[in-house]
């Protein structure tokens, strides 16, 4: 018997399977390859099939990934199904806002001081740039004129519209117009902007708007939303501010719009009626300048007040800024000259300025001398041109404080039409066998006035004041309290500090008998109609604390400074002329340098009957002029002849 080597091989294989493979079956393959060779069909190769461990390793990752797939699957549809069904109706629905108009701003005579009007915005709609943002931001840098850069820069990626250029002006707004439609992603929106009045004038007291800040921001506010800044557009944001409304649409999932519902409609802002008499506030800015040209000063206050119910009739601080400046897309060099300015003119010197009071206080403090019963206004002091005293140490050292003049027997109404410093250093500290104030009592009868308080104007940024005392001097210098201290408070000198506000504030209350009122620029909260919505009424923060008796004869002594009679060197009586009488008290302040001196005035009128009271302050007047008696003089000649 034949025996094949072939067969004897394939005996011998063995696969791992259900069975071994059969001689036949390997024959009958190897006939079939002949007859493929024969008839040009290629051959067919032996398959061996996969193993079973291979198998199952494919089907065990099969089904953890379908396990894994369900688990994400439940875990989205069930446990956070609330959260994607909120997202789900919010690209279904969404909100716009329908703007409304800001309440604006009159003065006590109807006057418009701040309104708004029509301006155009350009801006982007994030989402639907095209995929070539590069080539799109080229586009839009020639379209506005701008540096690529800058156009980057504006993009702060805050919400889908981006504002480009803000208050288009009407040759940008014909040109984008006509060629808009090209660029899906660009759009105008019609919008409003601040405008105010003469706004070099107003700037102080009306303040101005400014795009909406992160620590500002809340439910009532959006991110293109304007506020109230500085003045009484910041203190009255929430009357002025308008309240938008809401319109609801509904798109599917292909953007279209299904529906419109409106959820509240637009409201106006609640506008202002100030006390202020424009006029006037134009008047008391125009004399200021003057004076400050004449005299070479560069900064000066003015304040009228109506002691009758605390109304701020006219607040003017110098220099000043031009508060349209901070519109909508408002010039960024002249911004940055006004920030940068070394006067300041940002500061409202009105109500934040702080400058020694000079002889200002002294009809203060004769009230209060009167009040504590320490000397009879009728008495005589000798006032020789100067005092000395010794230290009280080492009494071989002796002190002088000197006079501005030598005033002779001089009382209570002289030294305040003269203002002799003499009488008040006695008057204040002691001399001889007359007792003083003393500095403990000094600091609370000017605190009754409301020195060293705010008079909580309501405006943004008033500052306290500032009165010494032994107890603070003890704690911030490290140094005992002297009769020096004391003399120099009692003529407006020293550490004391004061605003213009809390002065005129001060001696509103001397004007109209002893009732301290809180300085107030609002009158009325109105709405778009001028009906009154809030009557805003006059706030009393004291009265009765110094008798009327007392505070006339301060009056008379201010009565003294203007008229002469019985002072012959009064300081005041260029305002004699006036066409009705008056009462004034000027001051003249040292500061840190040589020869330079604030120089005060503070006049009511008319004196029986006082109307309004009138406060001027010129900061740093080179050498003694008289700076602040002709502004006074030159304000109120206007305003009673009107």
């Amino acid at each position: 018997m034949l025996e094949y080597p072939l067969l004897k091989k394939i005996r011998k294989l063995k696969i791992k399977r259900q069975r071994d493979i059969e001689p036949q079956e390997v024959f009958l393959d190897e006939l079939a390859g002949k007859k493929e060779e024969e008839i040009g069909v290629s051959e067919n190769k032996l398959e061996v099939p996969l193993s079973r461990k291979i198998i199952l390793s494919v089907f065990g990752i099969f089904l953890l990934s379908c396990l894994y797939i369900l688990s994400q699957a439940a875990y989205y549809q069930i446990f956070r199904h609330e959260e994607f069904l909120a997202l789900a109706n919010k690209n279904k629905f969404v909100t716009d806002l329908v703007k409304a108009e800001r309440g604006v701003i009159y003065d006590a005579n109807g006057t418009l001081l701040a309104s708004n009007q029509p301006s155009f915005d350009l801006a982007l709609n994030i989402d639907d740039l095209p995929e070539d943002k590069e080539g799109a931001f080229e586009i839009l840098s020639g379209l506005v004129n701008r540096p690529v850069d800058e156009i980057k820069e504006l993009i702060n990626n805050s919400g889908k519209s981006q504002e480009i250029i803000k208050n288009l002006d009407h040759e940008s707004l014909i040109f984008l117009k006509a060629r808009i439609s090209q660029y899906p992603w660009l759009e105008i929106k019609k919008t409003s902007t601040r405008k105010y009045k003469d706004g070099q004038t107003f700037s102080h007291l009306i303040g101005y708007t400014g795009k909406i800040s992160g620590n500002e921001l809340d439910s009532n506010y959006s991110l293109s939303d304007y506020v109230g800044k500085e003045g009484i557009e910041k203190a009255f944001e929430q009357d002025l501010k308008e309240k938008p409304g809401k319109i609801q649409a509904e798109r599917d999932v292909h953007g279209n719009l299904l529906s419109e519902k409106v959820l509240s409609l637009p409201e106006s802002g609640n506008s202002l009626v100030l006390w202020l008499d424009s006029e006037l506030q134009k008047k008391a800015e125009e004399e200021l300048i003057k004076t400050l040209e004449k005299t070479k000063a560069k900064k000066g206050v003015a304040i009228a007040m109506d002691p009758k119910t605390g109304g701020i009739l006219a607040l003017v601080s110098i220099p000043s800024y031009d508060n349209n400046l901070f519109s909508r897309g408002a010039d960024k060099e002249e911004l940055a000259k006004i920030f940068s300015d070394p006067l300041e003119p940002l500061f409202n010197r009105a109500i934040a300025g702080l400058y020694p009071s000079g002889s200002t206080i002294k009809p203060l403090l004769s009230s209060a001398a009167l009040q504590e019963k320490i000397i009879n206004p009728n008495k005589d002091i000798s006032c020789q041109g100067a005092i000395t005293v010794k230290n009280q140490y080492n009494p071989s050292i002796i002190y002088t404080y000197k006079d501005n003049a030598i005033h002779g027997a001089t009382d209570m109404r002289k030294a305040i039409a003269e203002s002799c410093n003499v009488y008040f250093f006695t008057l204040g500290g002691g001399y001889g066998s007359q007792q003083g104030l003393g500095p403990t009592r000094i600091k609370e009868y000017l605190e009754l006035f409301g020195w060293s308080n705010k008079t909580k104007i309501d405006l943004p940024g008033e500052a306290t004041g500032f009165i010494p005392s032994p107890e603070w001097k003890k704690e911030a210098k490290k140094q005992p309290w002297t009769d020096g201290d004391t003399y120099n408070i009692s003529i407006g000198q020293g550490d004391l500090l004061i605003t213009p506000i809390q002065v005129v504030s001060a001696f509103s209350a001397l004007a109209n008998g002893g009732t301290l009122l809180k300085p107030q620029v609002v009158k009325q909260i109105v709405d778009q109609n001028k009906e009154i919505l809030r009557e805003i009424e006059p706030e009393i923060i004291r009265a009765g604390f110094i008798d009327s008796e007392n505070l006339q004869i301060a009056r008379e002594g201010m009565r003294m400074a203007v008229t002469g009679i019985g002072a012959p060197q009064a300081s005041s009586v260029s305002l004699n002329s006036l066409s009705v009488s008056s009462a004034a008290k000027t001051g003249t302040a040292e500061t840190p340098y040589k020869n330079v001196y604030h120089n005060w005035i503070t006049v009511f009128a008319p004196y029986e009957n006082p109307e309004i009271v009138l406060t001027i302050m010129i900061e740093n007047v080179p050498g003694v002029q008289a700076a602040a008696i002709p502004t006074a003089k030159g304000i109120l000649e206007w305003y009673f002849k009107k």
